[in-house]
C-alpha cells in the first residue's frame, strides 16, 4: 500500500510538472505579429480646394503619378511618372518625393508652404505636386455638419417642373409681344411681334444657361429646369414691378417717396433671383451666396447708375416733369375738374398777389 502511495505522489508531481509546462507561453517571433495597416484617404481638389475624385486606401505605402502601375495616377503633365510615395510607420504617414522635375511642397491648416520630403502628414494636409494639390485626411476626420433643406426646395421642385417651365416661357414671350406692340410706332403683324418676342426670351434665356454651365464645369448639378423656371418667373416679376412703378408715377407728384420706394422693387428682384441661381447651381455657404449675390446685383444696377449719370448734363435748361401716360383705368388718385381747377388756379393767384402788395 505504501509502494501505490508513492506511486501516486509521484504521478501527481508529474503531472503538476506537466501542467506547469503547458501553461508557460513560448516564445513568438516578431515577425508572427500582425503587421498594423494604415488606413487614408486622399482627394484630388482644385486650387479653389473643390472636391474632383476621393480616394480610400487600406495599405501602408502609396505611389503617386503618371504611370500607370501607381496607386493614384494623375493625368497633370508637371507630375513624374513615378513622382512620390507615402509609408505608414509607427502611427505616421510620412511623404517621400522621388527626385520630382518640379518638387513636391505641403500646405498645412494653417497654409504655409514647406518642403514636402520625408515630413509627416497630418490631418487636412495639402500635398501639391505640378499643378496637382491632393488633400491628405484620416478616417477620424470630422465631417461638416448635415445641411437641412431649405424652404425654397419645395418651391424650386414646382417652378423646374417641365410644364411650369413652359408656362413661365409662354407668358414671358406674350409679355414681350405685347410691350413690343405698344412700343411699335407703325401698324406690324402678329407674326413680326412673336419673332422680335422669341428673340428677346432666346436672349433672357441665356443668363440660366450660363450658370447651368458654369455649374456643370465646377462639377455641380446644373439643374437647368429649375435656372430656366426660377429665371423667367423673375424676369416675369420685374416686368410686372415696372408696371407697379409706372402706375405709382401715374397717381403721384414727381419724386414722391412712395416712388423711390417702388423704385428698389427691382434690385430687391435681382438679388433674390441671384441668391436663387447660386443656391440651385452651387454648394456654397450661405454668406459667401449672399456676398455672391450682392456683389453682381452692386456691379449690374452700380454700372447701369453711373452710366446713365455720365451721361447726364450738368445743368438742363428744360423742366423736369412727370411726363407717364397711362390709360384713365390706371388713375387710382381722385382728379379735379376742369372748374374746380381753374377756382384752385384763381385762389392762388390772389393769394399770391396779396402777399406781393404786403411785401
Amino acid at each position: 500500500m505504501e509502494i501505490g502511495k508513492e506511486v501516486d505522489m509521484d504521478v501527481m508531481k508529474d503531472a503538476q510538472i506537466g501542467i506547469i509546462e503547458t501553461e508557460t507561453t513560448m516564445p513568438v517571433e516578431n515577425d508572427d505579429l500582425p503587421i498594423e495597416q494604415g488606413e487614408i484617404i486622399i482627394e484630388e481638389i482644385t486650387r479653389n480646394h473643390k472636391l474632383l475624385h476621393r480616394h480610400r486606401l487600406n495599405q501602408n505605402n502609396i505611389t503617386i503619378g503618371r504611370n500607370y502601375q501607381n496607386d493614384i495616377i494623375l493625368t497633370d503633365p508637371h507630375i513624374c511618372p513615378q513622382h512620390l510615395s507615402l509609408s505608414y510607420s509607427q502611427d505616421d504617414w510620412r511623404i517621400n518625393d522621388n527626385n520630382s522635375v518640379n518638387g513636391t511642397s505641403l500646405e498645412n491648416s494653417e497654409c504655409k508652404k514647406q518642403d514636402a520630403h520625408q515630413q509627416v502628414l497630418n490631418d487636412g494636409d495639402v500635398i501639391v505636386l505640378g499643378k496637382s494639390q491632393l488633400r491628405i485626411l484620416f478616417k477620424n476626420h470630422r465631417v461638416a455638419d448635415t445641411i437641412a433643406f431649405s424652404p425654397f426646395e419645395s418651391l424650386i421642385d414646382l417652378i423646374r417642373h417641365p410644364v411650369a417651365v413652359f408656362t413661365s416661357i409662354a407668358l414671358f414671350i406674350l409679355i414681350a409681344a405685347n410691350i413690343a406692340y405698344l412700343n411699335q410706332p407703325t401698324e406690324t403683324n402678329i407674326s413680326q411681334l412673336f419673332v422680335s418676342a422669341f428673340s428677346m426670351s432666346l436672349l433672357f434665356a441665356v443668363w440660366p444657361a450660363g450658370v447651368a454651365l458654369v455649374s456643370h464645369l465646377t462639377k455641380h448639378d446644373p439643374r437647368i429646369l429649375a435656372q430656366l423656371g426660377i429665371s423667367f418667373t423673375f424676369f416675369i416679376l420685374m416686368w410686372l414691378s415696372d408696371l407697379l412703378e409706372e402706375i405709382i408715377a401715374f397717381n403721384s407728384a414727381s419724386n414722391s417717396v412712395l416712388g423711390l420706394i417702388i423704385a428698389l422693387v427691382p434690385i430687391g428682384l435681382a438679388f433674390c433671383l441671384f441668391w436663387l441661381n447660386s443656391y440651385i447651381g452651387f454648394h456654397v455657404s450661405a454668406k459667401r451666396r449672399i456676398v455672391v449675390a450682392l456683389s453682381i446685383t452692386t456691379l449690374l444696377f452700380g454700372g447701369s447708375y453711373l452710366l446713365q449719370y455720365s451721361k447726364k448734363p450738368e445743368f438742363n435748361p428744360h423742366p423736369q416733369y412727370n411726363a407717364t401716360i397711362m390709360a384713365p383705368s390706371y388713375l387710382i388718385a381722385p382728379s379735379n375738374s376742369v372748374d374746380s381747377f381753374i377756382e384752385q388756379s384763381n385762389a392762388l393767384f390772389e393769394q399770391a398777389n396779396k402777399a406781393a402788395q404786403q411785401d
